[in-house]
Parts: C-alpha cells; structure tokens; sequence
C-alpha cells in the first residue's frame, strides 16, 4: 500500500525538501540586446512566455516577482495542464488519471495575463510574435517552452489504431488510459514495448512501464504465459553507465527480452502486430504478434518553431548550453524539452533550468553577464515496480550527480515514495510557483554534512 502523501511529507527526510525553495545560477557571454524595431503590435509585454506548460508556468512566476505581474504574458492554448510525469503510474493502474490535470486558468500566476491562443510565428528580428487569430504580440525579453511535439502520425496505422484495443502510450492524455486496459485485458502472448528513433521526453518512461507490466503480470499469475519484449531503436538501455548496470541485472533477472535498434514503424492494430525496421540492417522488418502493446511516439521539435529564425538545423530552440540565451538573439531565451540543451527532457532538467534562467535574465536585464551556468542536471526516476524506484541523476557528460548520501542505483522504497507521492506535491506546490530549481542546495547539504 502506498503512504499517504501527509506521511511522506512530515517524515524527517521528506521535510529536508524544503531547502528545495531556491536555486537558480547561470552563466555565459553576454551580448548587446537586440534593438531591432517592434512591428506594430496590439499589445506589448515586457516579458513574453511562449508556452504553458512546466517551463513556461515556473518561468512566468518568477518574471512576475521581476517585473510585475502586468508586464508578463503567457501565450498557451490548452484549457488544462498536466503533471505528466505521473502518467507512467496511470498507465499501470497506480494512480488516477483525474490526479494528473488541473485547469490552466489555476496554475497561471495571478495577475499574468493568459493570451488563449496558439503561437503561430515568431519574429525575433521585430521582437514580436503572431498567433492563429491573427494577433500580434510584441515584447522585450522573450522565453520560448514550447515544448516537444508528439508524431503518433509517422508511425503507419497510428494514432488510428488506438481505436482498438490492446494498445495504449503513456505519453498522452488521450492513450494513457489503454495502456491500463491493454495490461489489464492480457491473457498470454507477447507484451511489447517501444523505444522510437527520435529525442523523446522522459527517455526512461518506455521501459518503466514495461516493468511495472512484468510486475503485474507476477502479481496476477501471468508471468508464466507472458513474453516481455522491449524493442528500442538505441544501442544502450540507458545512457549513464551505472545506471545502466543496475537495469541490466532487472532484465536479467527478470528474464526480459530487450532488441536494440528496433525501430517501431507500423501498426497493424486490426491483427495485433508491430512492424519494426532493424537500424543496423535497413530495410530488414521484423513483424511480432502482441498480445499488449505499448507506444512512445517519435517526437520532434514544434512546427511552428521548426522553420523559424530562432531554431538550429534540427528545428529545436537554439541556445547557449550554460545560459539558455538564444545563441543570436541576445533578448531571446529557451527552456526545456524544446531546446536543444544536450541533456535528457525532463521535468526535473526543466526545474534545474528554471533557476539558472532567472538568473541569466536577472543579469541580463542589468546589463551584466551570467555568472553560473547549467551543468545539464535532469533527474529519471526509474520505476522497477509498484514500490521500487531507482533514481538517477545526472549531467551533461552522463556522470552521476546525485543528490542522497546513498547509491542511488539500488531500487528503494523511498525513492518510488518521491517519485510517486512527493514530487507531485513538490511540482504544484513550489515549482510551478517559482520556488523550486533542483536539488542541488539540498545535495550541498548533504555533502557538507559529511565532509
């Protein structure tokens, strides 16, 4: 059984995640502001945020303790918002779907203006933007989350196979919800897991939930008649190496059958069958019978920011990886998954990101240059079952840099506790307001304390 969420947060360890409250540094070179002219605009904010989700939602919280809540904006279509992270838990039958959303309108800070609206062009050499109705926003500093752009679409037979069952993704509102049904509804056969050839965000999720099926299955005396296949179009199961030892003994153990650079290419969801491209072999398909089938998209940056002047050659936002200032337009700032930062798109990087950002902006707005920068910091709970977590975390050059004065790839209770429990607290409570920009003051204290 789970802790309620009152025991998590009053246990000892739990109440350290209030030194959580701040962090934020940055640094890089500081260039001269643009100065191009303004198109002519209907409105003007000093502060304009493209995006209302994770990043765009802390970003405007803390711009509004800057300037004042009257000189930002938000510009997000969606009448809800979502803690997605929690999906791989929806998924599996561990946690409410209801629990996952909130409407937008409550999670926008007060005083912000909510500009209803898809972005439909950007023109950062007028410092403005234009959206689907035609309105045309000027400001002064702008700071793109757009996030990351699901491509159900470019695999054939989706997102129409969805239609049938024993098939679900985590990765939508719309799906997650059949991966339960599909786990549920097994019987015996093939239970399959897929990886696409693309950046996704929460690059852990396609295996979590693979294992919390096998969990399931052992659970409800399926295991015997169930083969677990994860077919991922990477060489590796996870790129930090440590980590990667840890979940190669779970694979083992628990007789898991993992295919590297098998690519998910077609649905065949009125026959039950997944086609895969072998990579190192182009052209070479292989067609697996599913019993249960599990989908992670192919991801890509926006459309609308693939062709814009603000993206590198692969459409994503282009920064500086210490700073996220635009690399050309010194007013122009990114954050999270739809940035090229090289790191993994979590909502744990987007935390850390949140901090160095107000950072760089606060200097920037003074005319001085960053003094910190980001070190790549993202986090990916791994879930190995109903009760285990392992918590890596990591950096740009995919060294450990964890937090807890413990090996972090053992799977723990405490760690699924976070995962599933406090981290939700966590996001409403404090980074969405603006309060929470990683670990890395609670991981100073922990080292001081044992040095």
């Amino acid at each position: 059984m789970m802790a309620p969420l009152v025991t998590a947060v009053s246990s000892p360890r739990a109440r350290l995640f209030a030194c959580f409250l701040r962090l934020g540094t940055q640094q890089a070179a500081l260039l001269q502001l643009h100065t191009g002219a303004c198109c002519t605009a209907k409105n003007h904010y000093e502060v304009l945020v493209l995006g209302g989700g994770s990043g765009g939602i802390t970003m405007a919280a803390r711009m509004k303790r800057k300037v004042g809540a009257e000189n930002v904006a938000i510009v997000e279509p969606s009448e809800r918002h979502f803690y997605q992270p929690i999906w791989t838990l929806v998924g599996a039958g561990a946690k409410q779907l209801s629990l996952s959303g909130r409407s937008t309108a409550s999670v926008i800070p007060s005083g912000v203006e909510w500009i209803q609206d898809r972005v439909a062009e950007l023109n950062p050499d007028k410092n403005c933007i234009r959206t689907d109705n035609g309105k045309e926003i000027s400001y002064k500093y702008l700071i793109i989350a757009l996030g990351i752009q699901l491509d159900y679409e470019k695999i054939k037979g989706l997102p129409e196979g969805f239609a049938y069952p024993k098939i679900g993704s985590n990765y939508s509102v719309k799906t997650v919800e059949k991966t339960w049904k599909a786990l549920q509804d097994f019987k015996e056969g093939n239970a399959v897991f897929t990886f696409p050839n693309t950046p996704v965000k929460c690059a852990g999720a396609p295996q979590k939930i693979m294992y919390l099926s096998e969990a399931y299955f052992r659970k409800t005396g399926k295991r015997p008649k169930a083969n677990v296949i994860f077919n991922t179009a990477l060489g590796t199961i996870f790129g930090v190496k440590k980590y990667a030892a840890a979940l190669q003994e779970i694979i083992r153990e628990r007789d898991l059958t993992v295919n590297y650079k098998h690519n998910l290419i077609e649905v065949r969801a009125d026959k039950q069958e997944a086609v895969f491209e072998n990579l190192d072999k182009p052209g070479e398909i292989k067609v697996i019978q599913y019993e249960m089938l599990h989908v992670t998209p192919p991801m890509s940056s926006p459309d609308v920011l693939k062709t814009s002047p603000v993206a590198d050659s692969a459409g994503w936002v282009d920064v500086d990886k210490d700073t996220l200032q635009h690399k050309k337009y010194p007013n122009v700032f990114g954050i999270g998954d739809c940035t090229n930062l090289p790191t993994s798109k979590t909502a744990a990087a987007v935390a850390a990101q949140s901090g160095i950002l107000d950072r760089t902006i606060s200097l920037i707005m003074k005319n001085q240059r960053p003094t910190k920068k980001y070190d790549g910091y993202t986090s990916c709970p791994l879930v190995t079952g109903y009760n285990r977590v392992i918590l890596a975390e990591f950096n740009y050059s995919a060294e450990p840099l964890e937090t807890f004065p413990f090996d972090q790839s053992k799977e723990r209770l405490s760690m699924y506790f976070m995962k599933a429990d406090m981290m939700p607290f966590l996001y409403w409570n404090m980074m969405l307001r603006g309060y929470w920009g990683g670990p890395a003051f609670l991981r100073k204290l922990f080292h001081l304390g044992m040095s």
